[in-house]
């Protein structure tokens, strides 16, 4: 679980949750016409802009932002010295059986195991790279349409709300109701826009970035491993993936 997303979400909508509850009664704060423009009239006007799979598949991706974790870099790159060491010592057949804690790394290292040349390891494996960042990447897009769209759906209900204010002047008690309208519309848009969809747009990029730089530390220690590099040499390669800071000391205990 992603503590960050959860913290940030919950404390947003409970901040304003809050700040309604100790104004005045929350019951005017809720109006389902309101409602409908902004989220229904959001939902339809993004899934103009995208395939039906594109777009119900943006909600699947989605949480990848609340509980989608990988190894850190330093724990990956002992991993991947403690493999090399293996393969190196007693050859790749000795892998097999070996649990691995990545299924992309699982399926470079059973083309291995499988007797497949360095050239369709590389290729398989960047295609898969390749469809996990399409993946990430329209699920991000759809998010960040929906930010773009909320606010205008928005200010389409208060138009609306101001249109029939303004057409039933002579009657004082349809004024509240449209004015409510009017005003939630645009408050509703804010909120979808600025505390759920263009964050979760946001987590999606930086998820997207973190797992096309793991897998491309994968791939370079794979295909090191499959040409018979010294575990210690891959291992000064991958501290390339590391912080400046941080490579003196990253994977400099002896993989047992």
């Amino acid at each position: 679980m992603d503590l960050a997303t959860l913290i940030g979400l919950l404390g947003a909508f409970g901040i304003i949750g809050a700040t309604i509850v100790l104004g005045a009664s929350s019951d005017m704060f809720f109006n389902v016409p309101s409602l409908m423009i902004v989220i229904i009239g959001t939902l339809f006007v993004v899934l103009m802009k995208f395939s039906i799979k594109q777009f119900f598949g943006a909600f699947k991706v989605a949480s990848r932002a609340f509980k989608f974790r990988l190894p850190s870099v330093e724990e990956t790159i002992v991993e991947l010295v403690e493999i090399a060491m293996v393969a190196r010592k007693e050859g790749v057949l000795a892998l097999e059986d070996r649990e691995i804690s990545s299924p992309f790394l699982k399926s470079g290292i059973q083309l291995m195991i499988d007797g497949q040349s360095h050239e369709i390891i590389r290729t398989f494996l960047e295609k898969e790279r390749l469809l996990t960042l399409d993946r990430n990447r329209w699920g991000a897009k759809v998010f960040s349409a929906m930010g773009d769209v909320g606010p205008a759906m928005g200010m389409i209900g208060t138009l609306i709300g101001l249109v029939q204010m303004l057409a039933n002047m002579e009657d004082p008690k349809s004024i509240g109701p449209a004015m409510a309208v009017a005003l939630l519309t645009t408050l509703y848009g804010a909120m979808l826009a600025t505390m759920l969809c263009l964050p979760l747009a946001d987590k999606l990029n930086l998820r997207m970035t973190e797992e096309a730089r793991m897998q491309a530390l994968w791939i370079d220690a794979l295909l090191a491993i499959q040409d018979g590099v010294n575990p210690r040499i891959i291992e000064q390669m991958l501290k390339t993936y590391l912080p400046q800071d941080k490579r003196a000391t990253a994977a400099d205990a002896e993989p047992g």
